[in-house]
């Protein structure tokens, strides 16, 4: 079945959706760092918001990690530990990215609204996966996360669309209920088989409406 949505338009979240979850790339950071897992995770995911709201740069995001865990980094050492991080999040899911390239091939139209720093937006725009994309919303450049309506209300206008013809996938329930909240249709992502059987379905449907 073609993965044709007339008059939708389908928003990615990239991380853990598009993206693997970089637990090799953690490991390396554990290592690189000397700071142990169970010390370090907790406060790299904590800052993180700050990061992806724009909030702190990569710079100040990784001093604030170093002062959370009694460390005391050198730009070098960070620009090193930012390069393990940053490439670890460009390992994709290629069943994932496969439907996504099938529903653009279709002419469904397509969009990323990923919560991420202001390093990730020129790589979500310029890499291959990017080509993809109409649009691409990143929440550093609008000072606000996902589940914040504001956010996918910005991605709507952007792509000059009510919210009503958005069908947003995201890895966490909340920001998928954050999509359903302002008239979208949010789906849980969990596994590439469970988003391909949805879509299915929203493409049967789409068949079936009057015309």
């Amino acid at each position: 079945m073609s993965l044709f949505l007339p008059g939708r338009v389908v928003v990615f979240d990239y991380g853990e959706v598009i993206s693997r979850t970089p637990h090799g790339a953690w490991d390396a950071l554990v290592q690189a760092t000397g700071v142990p897992a169970d010390e370090l995770l907790p406060v790299y995911q904590e800052l993180r918001h700050d990061l992806d709201r724009g909030d702190l740069s990569v710079l100040e995001y990784w001093r604030a990690i170093g002062t959370r865990t009694g460390r005391t980094w050198s730009v070098t050492e960070v620009h090193g530990f930012w390069a393990i991080d940053f490439t670890g999040w460009f390992a994709v899911e290629p069943e994932t990215l496969a439907i996504v390239e099938e529903l653009h091939d279709a002419g469904t139209r397509l969009a990323l609204l990923s919560n991420a720093g202001f390093d990730f937006g020129d790589p979500y725009r310029r890499s291959p996966m990017g080509s993809l994309f109409e649009t691409v919303v990143v929440s550093a450049e609008e000072h606000v996360l996902k589940p914040d309506a504001s956010v996918y209300r910005t991605t709507c206008d952007r792509l000059g669309i009510t919210p009503e013809q958005m069908v947003f996938v995201d890895n966490r329930a909340e920001n998928a209920a954050g999509a359903d909240a302002i008239g979208a249709v949010g789906h849980h992502y969990t596994s590439p088989a469970g988003l391909r059987a949805f879509l299915q379905d929203l493409a049967a449907s789409a068949e079936g409406a009057p015309a």
